[in-house]
């Protein structure tokens, strides 16, 4: 039985303030429209989200769409990357990022590890394989978390991939049950969906 999750990344987000509230620039927004307009058809059961504002407002206009309410599930939320769960400046992000791939255990203080982030999230993503067997569901993530989530069911999924990715971005991943079969980039082909 095939079950596909629609790993949505966030759109564009302001460059500080809280991890949990920060909301969506106005490109942000824009790009959650263009969002919706390319799943809208896609025949998705349920909306799955992190926590965080800026991913819930990415997929909440498909919810809409779709008459549906957003599920928020906090195993889903971003990598906990500082104590004060405010934004790391993309300067001092890159060493960590680098270092943390390189060493799946390394945590600053108050912070989480790759290790431990994985586990947390992949074990979320898990239960919806279970929950929603055989079902299309959209998921609302971001960067880190999508990365280690995918990486978790194919080791390819690493660093340079994340660096890759945009924002927004789609990855639609096909399950045989618990196992990934295939992955495909929807988000290259968005300026064709207007």
């Amino acid at each position: 039985m095939k079950t596909f999750i629609y790993m949505i990344r966030h759109g564009d987000s302001p460059k500080e303030g809280n991890e949990r509230t920060r909301v969506l620039t106005e490109k942000g927004i824009r790009d959650a429209q263009q969002v919706t307009r390319m799943l809208k058809n896609e025949g998705i059961n349920t909306v799955v989200s992190s926590p965080y504002i800026r991913s819930v407002l990415t997929v909440e206009p498909l919810a809409k769409e779709l008459g549906q309410e957003v599920v928020v599930i906090e195993n889903l939320k971003e990598k906990v990357s500082s104590a004060d769960d405010i934004r790391v400046s993309d300067k001092e992000l890159m060493p960590l990022l680098i270092k943390s791939f390189s060493e799946p255990h390394f945590a600053l203080e108050g912070a989480e590890s790759n290790a431990a982030c994985q586990q947390r999230a992949a074990g979320a993503l898990n239960e919806l394989l279970k929950t929603y067997a055989g079902q299309k569901i959209a998921l609302g993530t971001h960067g880190i978390v999508m990365t280690l989530m995918m990486n978790y069911y194919d080791e390819k999924y690493d660093l340079d991939f994340l660096h890759s990715t945009s924002k927004p971005d789609i990855y639609k991943m096909v399950f045989d049950g618990e196992e990934l079969v295939e992955v495909h980039r929807l988000w290259d082909k968005a300026e064709v969906c207007f």
